[in-house]
């Protein structure tokens, strides 16, 4: 009986097939960093319209990964740097400041990432070691309209991540008890 329980016990613990695999996707009809570069590269200021950025996959009214940036907010996402003047600034930058409310600010965020845990399952399992390998990608866009038309647009992100995220808990189980009760012990 305890022979099969320590045999039990061992082939569990270098199974990592039985550790959690997660995924978050927020893509919204890209695939990739470089895709949603892409469909941005083809929007042109002044000419580029509302209708035509969203068949290009960029939808204000429509995404869930959109953030309408209000008035205050705009000028300081814009034009972070007070002290650079007006007449410096790309000429999309400053048509929308000066336009104010008449001017909407959208910030687009699209990402995949999946995260897998790694290792023995019963470090795991028991909360001795936790290591989770976390890869993707992000996606952040700015894109200012007025009247229906794209004045500017600019982006950045993450064109890969690919990371492992370690805990070790001594303690094991017993970790967040003791760390919960460090607070009330110290006082």
């Amino acid at each position: 009986m305890k022979r099969g329980l320590l045999c039990a016990c061992l082939a569990l613990g270098g199974c990592g097939s039985l550790l959690p695999v997660a995924s978050s996707d927020a893509h919204l009809g890209f695939d990739s960093f470089e895709v949603a570069e892409q469909a941005l590269a083809q929007v042109v200021a002044y000419r580029t319209t509302l209708a035509e950025l969203e068949a290009l996959g960029f939808k204000p009214r429509q995404s869930a990964n959109v953030v309408r940036v209000g008035y205050p907010d705009s000028v300081a996402q814009l034009a972070p740097n007070s002290t650079v003047p007006l007449d410096a600034m790309d000429r999309g930058i400053r048509d929308c400041i000066v336009a104010r409310m008449d001017c909407q600010v959208y910030e687009f965020h699209f990402a995949r990432q999946s995260q897998r845990r790694v290792g023995s399952f019963l470090l795991d399992f028991f909360n001795f070691r936790r290591r989770t390998i976390v890869s993707g990608w992000r996606f952040n866009a700015l894109v200012a309209v007025k009247d229906e038309t794209v004045l500017f647009t600019s982006h950045g992100g993450e064109p890969q991540t690919d990371y492992m995220d370690e805990r070790v808990n001594p303690l094991g189980p017993l970790q967040s008890a003791v760390e919960a009760s460090g607070g009330f012990l110290s006082h």
